[in-house]
């Protein structure tokens, strides 16, 4: 049997709306974008919604709306995909790691408290999974620090203190006690590329809290310039009678969402509901396969009243390490089941190794690493390949 790790769901619909825009004369950032985007600030229960190219491109604009820069310094995860670090990178500021804590996938909260200075001026939390992080506890964190606080722009100034910007690339539909995935954090980014549960194949959105004194209108349009150039019109604007004339506000970027991939998103968002269903049915699945080997720890969905977004299924191989995990991927390759690991700490990347950073200090994100495997996890599974990864795994951690 051959089990894809994470293909695209692709329906009819998907197909029938991206030919109704390449037929509509059409493409590029327009109509269906700014629909895409206004579905997912009501998905999200958000005033606003920014369409980009990626959720890495959501993560730079909205440091660069927060006006933070060279001299600054921000802290994330040690343990993440270098998305949420390098963007840090991208804008000049001063990357700092944190550790996880013990046994866990998640940042240590209470380390955190100690690296935040008067130059600190953002976390990037982790919703790894799809899981979300412990937003209370964060706020719990920034606000206790609010009297070191400098800040750098209005916006800075009207939130405060240091700035949550959740990286939500795996979390969109998630729920932290009742709210939204988008509308915990003060910013979060979310991924819409091909592996991830709502796909518009590339592409990303952000979503922000409201902010007492700014107007969110404002903040869009920031994002609307940023994403465009500078540019104060796009190019659906400049199409209207007498509209070709614009202004460049500032040498900015390029990374915005074109109407081909919007049209994708929109098909996706028709059968949201039952994608998140099925993927937190093969989870259940996975649990309850899982349940009687004590040979494997499985990462924890669901935790009292927040509920996950089923990205990812992460599975510990107890007590074994990186050569261990490595032979376990190779036999269920030989079984025709592809897995993957998420993630090897930043730490032990070279680009991270050459900015200085030493993964002896991050043990326990390593600990958590070594013997993590990712199992499949998608809609387009069906229950007999789950049941037969379930099978083939056990039958390997069991000899």
């Amino acid at each position: 049997m051959n089990v894809p790790f994470s293909p695209p769901d692709i329906a009819q619909l998907e197909i029938d709306n991206v030919v109704e825009v390449l037929k509509s004369g059409w493409i590029t950032t327009g109509p269906k974008t700014k629909e895409f985007e206004n579905k997912i600030a009501e998905y999200c229960e958000t005033e606003k919604a920014a369409c980009l190219n990626s959720a890495t491109a959501a993560l730079e604009m909205t440091l660069r709306v927060l006006g933070i820069g060279k001299g600054d310094e921000i802290i994330t995860s040690a343990y993440t995909y270098t998305a949420s670090a390098s963007v840090i990178d991208h804008v000049g500021a001063k990357i700092v790691l944190v550790d996880t804590e013990k046994d866990s996938f998640e940042m240590d909260y209470d380390k955190i408290s100690d690296l935040i200075n008067e130059r600190t001026k953002a976390i990037i939390p982790v919703d790894l999974a799809g899981i979300m992080c412990n937003y209370d506890k964060l706020f719990e964190i920034v606000n206790s620090k609010k009297e070191i606080f400098k800040a750098n722009n209005e916006i800075q100034k009207a939130i405060g203190r240091v700035a949550i910007v959740a990286d939500g690339a795996h979390s969109f539909g998630a729920k932290y006690k009742g709210k939204m995935s988008g509308a915990v954090a003060d910013f979060t980014s979310f991924s819409f590329h091909a592996v991830k549960n709502l796909t518009t194949a590339e592409g990303g959105a952000v979503t922000w809290r409201k902010i007492k004194g700014i107007d969110s209108e404002d903040i869009y349009k920031k994002y609307m310039i940023l994403s465009l150039h500078g540019q104060t019109k796009d190019a659906l604007s400049k199409t209207k009678i007498g509209s070709w004339e614009y202004d460049i506000l500032e040498p900015a970027y390029k990374c915005n969402m074109t109407d081909i991939m919007a049209a994708i998103g929109l098909a996706q968002f028709t059968r949201y509901d039952d994608i998140l269903k099925y993927r937190h049915k093969i989870v259940q699945m996975y649990d309850k396969g899982f349940k009687n080997n004590c040979n494997l720890e499985v990462l924890t969905h669901d935790n009292g009243d927040s509920h996950s977004s089923y990205h990812l299924y992460l599975v510990r191989l107890v007590g074994k390490d990186e050569e261990y995990r490595n032979e376990v991927i190779r036999k269920m390759s030989e079984f025709g089941i592809a897995t993957n690991v998420h993630y090897k700490p930043l730490p032990m990347l070279t680009a991270y190794k050459n900015l200085g950073f030493d993964i002896k200090d991050y043990p326990n994100a390593f600990n958590m690493y070594r013997n993590e495997i990712t199992l499949p996890l998608n809609t387009v599974m069906t229950e007999e390949q789950v049941n037969y990864v379930i099978e083939k795994l056990n039958e390997i951690e069991r000899g």
